[in-house]
């Protein structure tokens, strides 16, 4: 996968670290293209059993879901949610560390995929991450309320989920949606540290560990998919 410029998400492997790095357009709009390659990325890092770098570009880890795929009907509206929801269920419980290398906005599907991260790392400046669904006139989906309760600080979980606030990236970490910030040409150096730190973990116990800890989301997180697929708004 790596060296192939015409695909929108690359896939480097490097002394047992997979960085997945998504490229598409001003915005790293998510479509279903990005997740069938982010899930083939996934496939490979497995394969390579690997810890997982997530990471967008420089200012924009992603703005959301694909607007023009989203808005062609509600039928692709749904499906497209589905898929995405599968991904993230799928990163909730990936066998290896995933950790996410944050360098700008992120934004409703953005933020939901740091939200199904291990370890988030996100980049000061002025940047806005959060839930922006209810603000341009989304009905938050089922799934994704699972998401936000199981990640995200009590006292912002309405702030998010209901008032559709964006936060500057140290609230964002307040919030729930980042675990540490640091300079923007740090991001991914950090990232790189952690994961080697990751390395030095008992890998089984770590994966055995993570979907005994999360059975019951995961379980409800499985429950929202389903109900989305038969009435997301």
């Amino acid at each position: 996968m790596t060296g192939n410029n015409n695909m929108l998400v690359s896939y480097q492997l490097e002394e047992g670290i997979a960085t997945l790095t998504i490229t598409n357009g001003k915005v790293n709009a998510l479509s279903h293209e990005v997740f069938a390659e982010l899930n083939a990325a996934l496939d490979q890092a497995e394969k390579d059993k690997a810890i997982v770098i997530l990471a967008g570009q420089a200012g924009i880890f992603s703005g959301g879901f694909d607007l023009k795929e989203m808005q062609k009907s509600p039928q692709a509206a749904i499906d497209l949610v589905a898929v995405g929801s599968r991904l993230t269920r799928r990163l909730a419980a990936f066998p290896y560390p995933v950790i996410a290398a944050c360098e700008g906005h992120a934004i409703a599907k953005g933020a939901f995929i740091l939200l199904s991260s291990d370890y988030r790392i996100g980049a000061t400046g002025a940047f806005r991450i959060g839930l922006n669904e209810v603000a341009i006139g989304m009905t938050m989906h089922h799934a994704g309320i699972e998401m936000a309760r199981h990640r995200l600080a009590t006292p912002y979980f309405n702030r998010c989920v209901m008032n559709a606030e964006l936060f500057s990236p140290e609230e964002a970490c307040q919030a729930g949606f980042l675990d540490e910030v640091q300079a923007p040409d740090s991001v991914m150096s950090r990232a790189k540290e952690v994961a080697k730190n990751m390395q030095q973990l008992n890998l089984k116990a770590f994966a055995n560990t993570k979907v005994k800890a999360r059975a019951s989301y995961l379980a409800q997180l499985d429950a929202g998919i389903e109900k989305d697929l038969q009435h997301l708004m």
